[in-house]
Parts: structure tokens; sequence; C-alpha cells
């Protein structure tokens, strides 16, 4: 069983999708319906009438090209973090000649935003980011408190929120660029980064006329076709068929799904004598992080071998202290859930 937090595992009915005969995207209609249907259902799910693009690539694309389009050299970008992904934002920025001011937290606590609230007190900035989802560490950051300070200061937004979209709500109509992939809670394929822009970050994006090439999302808002190059028409007709499941079944039902799984998983964990990290008030739907110092690896090893249960380790400093259970998409469920606590359980 994969039960890593994305990529996630695919319904039957993803992976007969993907098996479907090859659409040319670039001469075949049905091609183009497939993409219209696509983009009506991703703004459903994202709750948003902001245009939708699709990229073709893995969701850290929808990162880069998020900045790439958005920051011109000189630009001064406050990036708000408590995770590997909120201060991986700062890296984006300055690759793209910005100037990116770290704003950041200890990885097991809450967005700074008494920090935040000091810093746009005294400077100003074109642009923010935060992760809704820090996926390394199992986080769910709520961001109603920062959305409010960087709406009172005209600061536009981009947010990561590629492993809550689809499982959590998510407040995109309050982001100028929310972000998205196909590989997590959708549960298809990975290979495909799904942005919503809103109209002010168009304008931004059109009067910084960005020179990047594949990361620019500038070619998708003028194209006359809504793709500007070969799209991957598999991932495409494989992400159709993931929302189409989502949708039938509702996403209040859906977001319930997730926190029932999620529920599930860490009652199981402290009946083991494991604690989420970090707590569980601040723990996501979509994915636990069990703190278990020094042992991450070999439990991770031991599950594989043993018992065919694959589930990820941290990142960075926490890649041998963390192991992470996704409990997102299709395995947002309390029977996979259950056999994969009781396979860790053997292992501890």
């Amino acid at each position: 069983m994969l039960m890593t937090p994305g990529p996630t595992a695919l319904p039957p009915s993803v992976r007969e999708a993907a098996g479907e005969e090859l659409l040319n995207p670039d001469v075949d209609p049905a091609f183009a319906d497939r993409y219209d249907a696509l983009e009506r259902k991703l703004s459903t799910v994202f709750g948003t009438d902001d245009e939708v693009v699709v990229l073709g690539g893995e969701g850290i694309l929808g990162l880069e090209a998020a900045i790439a389009s958005t920051v011109a050299p000189g630009d001064r970008v406050l990036c708000l973090s408590n995770g590997p992904y909120g201060d991986g934002f700062a890296d984006f920025v300055e690759s793209y000649g910005g100037e990116a001011t770290l704003v950041d937290a200890d990885y097991d606590g809450p967005l700074p935003v008494d920090d935040l609230e000091a810093t746009l007190a005294e400077e100003s900035f074109d642009l923010a980011t935060m992760v809704h989802c820090e996926t390394p560490t199992g986080t769910l950051n709520d961001l109603d408190a920062a959305l409010d300070l960087f709406d009172a200061h005209d600061v536009l937004t981009v947010v990561d929120a590629v492993s809550s979209l689809g499982g959590v709500p998510v407040p995109t109509d309050r982001i100028d660029v929310a972000l998205g992939a196909s590989q997590k809670c959708f549960s298809a394929p990975p290979g495909l980064a799904v942005c919503a822009v809103s109209d002010a970050a168009w304008e931004r994006i059109e009067a910084r006329d960005p020179d990047s090439l594949y990361t620019n999302l500038l070619p998708w808002h003028d194209a006359e076709q809504p793709y500007p190059y070969t799209h991957l028409s598999t991932l495409v007709v494989a992400l159709d068929a993931a929302l189409d499941l989502l949708l039938e079944e509702g996403l209040d039902a859906v977001y319930d799904r997730h926190r029932e799984a999620a529920r599930v998983c860490r009652e199981r964990g402290r009946e083991l004598g494991l604690e989420p990290y970090p707590d569980s008030e601040r723990s996501s739907p979509t994915v636990t992080a069990f703190s278990v110092p020094g042992r991450a690896t070999e439990l991770q090893e031991r599950l594989q071998s043993d018992h065919d249960v694959t589930l990820s380790t941290g990142l960075g400093g926490l890649a041998n202290d963390v192991l992470r259970v996704g409990h997102m998409g299709y395995n947002a469920d309390v029977e996979r859930v259950a056999r994969t606590m009781d396979a860790l359980g053997t292992a501890l």
C-alpha cells in the first residue's frame, strides 16, 4: 500500500482513464473539450471564478512559475514560513532577482503573525508567499490573520496549497495565486500543477512581462488556445477522471472523510505511544507526521520489506525523526489507515 503524502495511490477509474487511447492535444477537438471541462471542475474545487491554469509539470513547477511570473529584479517579497516549503519560496524569489525577507518560525510552531505585523508596519512589499499545508511536518496553517494583514497593506499573495487542495477548504477567494498539484489530494498521477490566478495577479504579470519560458504564466493567459505548448494529454485525462470522483462525492463529504481518516490515524498513533509533529491542533487532515526521533528510516524500511506498506520520512533536519502517513485523496480511508497503523504497530 502506497500511503505517502503524495504521490498517492490511484483509484481504479483513474488508472483506467490513464490507459485510454491517446488524444493529440494540438489538433484533437476531444482534448480541447476535456481540458475545458477540467478547468471548470478545478474552479469548483478551488471555489473561485479566477482563471485556472493547468501546467505540464510536477507541483514545484507551479511554485516556481508563480514567482517567475510575478517577481521582477529588485521586487521586495515577504516569505512567511514555518516549514521547508515556506523557506524554499525565498530561494525562488532570489533566483529571479527579487529581494526576499523571510519572516519565519520553528517548524513545530504556528505562523509568526506578530512578527509579520511588525515587519509590515516598518517595511513595504510587492508580494508575499505562504504555505497552507507544510507536507514535511504535517502542519496545516491558519492563513486568515496573515491574509488580513496582507490585504490591509495591499500586498499580493502566492500560496502553496499543493497538499491541502481537494482535502481541506482553501481560502482561494482571498489569495492571488493559489497553487495545487495532481498527485496529492486529487489522487491522480504526478505531473500537473494547477493554479488559480486573480485579476490583480494577471495585471501584475502583464506589467512584469516575464522573460522566462516554461515557467511563464502569461502565455496561458494570452494564448488563442488555452495551452501554449503540447500538453500532457494522458495526465489531463487522468486528472479529469479523478476530479469526477471528488465532485460526485461532494466537497463537504470529502472534507469530512479526510478529518475522520486523520482522527483514526492519530488515535491509533497515541495507542502506540506516538505523538504528531506538530501537535494535533496544527496537524493537517491530509497528513500525519509522527515524531520518531532517530527511527524514521529504520521503520520505513521495515514497513516496506515486511508489510509492503510505503510511508514517507521527514525532510532535511527531520529526515530520520519524522514518519509521515498520507491520508489524503484515495488514501483518506479509515480501513486503509487502520491497516497501515496495524503494520506500524508490528514494526514498532
